[in-house]
C-alpha cells in the first residue's frame, strides 16, 4: 500500500501556523517581487479568488473583502516544510519527499498489521496538525497513481474530509468517476485536451482504455498510468530521470535597471544557474536563447531576443558569459525600465557521447568548473562566482508584506505574553 501526504495550501496554511489572528481570515501569498498570487487558503477561496493573477489587479478587491496579504517566506516555508516530513516520516518504513509540500509513503511491513487505513490516515493527519499546525490530505492506494487520487479526493471531493482509501474496487471507481482526467498524476492540460477530443473525460474513462493501444497512440507513460490506475504498480520514485532537453534561469527584479552593466550582470548570473545545471546532468548546449524586457504593463513594451549558435556545444560557465557579452549591445536598450531577463540552453547534447569537430576546438575547462561546483557545494552557492555576476540593490527581491522569520532568525522568534 502506497499513500500521498500533502499539505493543504501550504504556502497560506504556513502563513497562519505563528499567526492566530489570521487563522480564520482569507489569506494569500504573492510570488516573487509581489507579482502574482500563487497560494490561495481554503478560506479565500470562497471568495473565488484566481490565482497567478498580477497582484495590481486584484489589490481592489482584496482590500474589499479584507483579504490578508502575505509575501512569499520562503525561509518559513522551507522550515516547516522539513518539520512536517520528520513527522510523516514515523508512520511508513519507506519515506519519500515528493516536493516542498507532499510525499510519499510506502508500507511494505505494515499490510498484516493495519486494519483500517482510514483511522491510519486520521491519525497521520492529527500528528501532523498538532506537532506543525498544518492541515493535511492523505490519500492511500496500492499504486502511487492511485494514492495521488485518494488524496485528490480528501481533499477536494465531497464527504471524504481529508483521508481517503481506495482498496477496493468499488472505492477506486467510485473516486475516480468523480475526477477529471486533467487531475490524474501525468497527465497535463495539453494531454488532456487531447483526450477529451477522443471521448475520454474522466480518470475512469481512461483506466477503462486499452494500454497497449494507447502506448501507439500517445507513449508509454500513458500506458503505465493506465496500468497504476488498475492496480499494477509500474512507477517508482526510484527510477532514472530523464535529462532535461531544455533548460531555463529566468526572473523578474525587485526594481526596474536601465544601464547594461546591471543587465549584463543579470543574464550572466542566469547563465551561471544554466551551466551549473548543464554540468549536473552532464549535458552540453549547441544554442543559448539569451534575453531581455521590459513590463509587459507598462507603455512602450521592449522584449529583445537573440539565439546564440556555440561553434562546439559547451557547458563551461565563462564560455556562456563571453557568448552574453557578445549580443548584449544587441539586447539593451537605452531609456528601457528593464523588468525581466533570463537564459536558456534549447539545444542540449549528452556531454559523454560527443562528436567532436575536427577543425574547431572546445575552449571549456571542465576542471576548473570541477573545482567552481565543488567549493559552492561545500561551502554554500555563490561562494565562488565570476566578477561580472556581482549583484546590486536591484536583485533583492521584493517583498514588501513579508511575514517574520519566525523559526529561522533570533529576532523573529515568537514571544508569549503571559500577563
Amino acid at each position: 500500500m502506497y499513500a500521498l501526504v500533502d499539505a493543504v495550501s501550504f504556502y497560506a496554511s504556513a502563513e497562519k501556523v505563528f499567526d492566530p489572528a489570521i487563522r480564520f481570515k482569507p489569506v494569500v501569498v504573492l510570488t516573487n517581487n509581489d507579482g502574482c498570487i500563487c497560494a490561495v487558503c481554503p478560506i479565500a477561496k470562497k471568495l473565488s479568488i484566481p490565482k497567478f493573477q498580477p497582484y495590481f489587479k486584484v489589490k481592489p478587491f482584496l482590500d474589499a473583502h479584507k483579504v490578508v496579504v502575505r509575501s512569499s517566506n520562503y525561509e518559513l516555508y522551507a522550515d516547516l516544510s522539513e518539520r512536517m516530513m520528520t513527522v510523516i516520516n514515523r508512520y511508513c518504513d519507506n519515506h519519500y519527499v515528493y516536493s516542498i509540500d507532499e510525499s510519499f509513503l510506502q508500507f511494505t511491513g505494515f499490510q498484516n498489521i493495519i486494519s483500517d487505513w482510514f483511522t491510519y490516515g486520521k491519525t497521520i493527519r492529527r500528528a501532523v496538525w498538532r506537532e506543525t499546525g498544518l492541515p493535511v490530505g492523505v490519500g492511500f492506494g496500492p499504486t502511487p497513481t492511485l494514492a495521488k487520487a485518494a488524496n485528490h479526493a480528501a481533499k477536494k471531493l465531497a464527504g471524504f474530509r481529508g483521508v481517503a482509501v481506495i482498496n477496493d474496487e468499488q472505492s477506486r471507481k467510485n473516486i475516480l468517476s468523480q475526477m477529471s482526467v486533467t487531475d490524474v498524476w501525468g497527465i497535463g492540460s495539453r494531454l488532456g485536451k487531447k483526450l477529451t477530443f477522443l471521448g475520454i473525460h474522466s480518470a475512469l474513462d481512461l483506466a477503462n482504455q486499452n494500454p497497449k493501444m494507447m502506448r501507439r497512440q500517445f507513449s508509454v507513460v500513458v500506458e503505465r498510468t493506465i496500468n497504476e490506475l488498475n492496480g499494477i504498480t509500474c512507477l517508482s520514485w526510484d527510477d532514472v530521470k530523464q535529462n532535461k532537453k531544455e533548460i531555463f534561469s529566468t526572473r523578474s527584479f525587485g526594481e526596474r535597471i536601465f544601464d547594461a552593466h546591471t543587465l549584463n550582470a543579470a543574464l550572466v548570473t542566469h547563465g551561471s544557474i544554466v551551466a551549473k545545471k548543464l554540468r549536473n546532468q552532464h549535458s552540453l548546449t549547441k544554442k543559448l536563447l539569451i534575453f531581455a524586457s521590459s513590463s509587459v504593463h507598462e507603455d512602450n513594451y521592449y522584449k529583445k531576443s537573440i539565439l546564440y549558435d556555440f561553434a562546439v556545444p559547451t557547458c563551461d560557465t565563462i564560455v556562456i558569459a563571453n557568448a552574453i557579452a557578445e549580443v548584449l549591445p544587441q539586447i539593451f536598450k537605452a531609456n528601457t525600465r528593464f523588468y525581466r531577463c533570463g537564459v536558456g540552453a534549447i539545444e542540449l547534447a549528452d556531454s559523454k557521447f560527443q562528436q567532436k569537430d575536427l577543425f574547431a576546438t572546445t575552449t571549456d575547462q571542465p576542471e576548473l568548473m570541477k573545482c567552481l561546483d565543488s567549493i559552492n557545494k561545500r561551502y554554500g552557492t555563490g561562494t565562488l562566482s565570476l566578477a561580472c555576476e556581482k549583484k546590486t540593490q536591484h536583485w533583492q527581491m521584493k517583498r514588501a508584506l513579508l511575514s517574520p522569520q519566525y523559526t529561522t532568525r533570533w529576532s523573529d522568534i515568537p514571544v508569549v505574553d503571559c500577563n
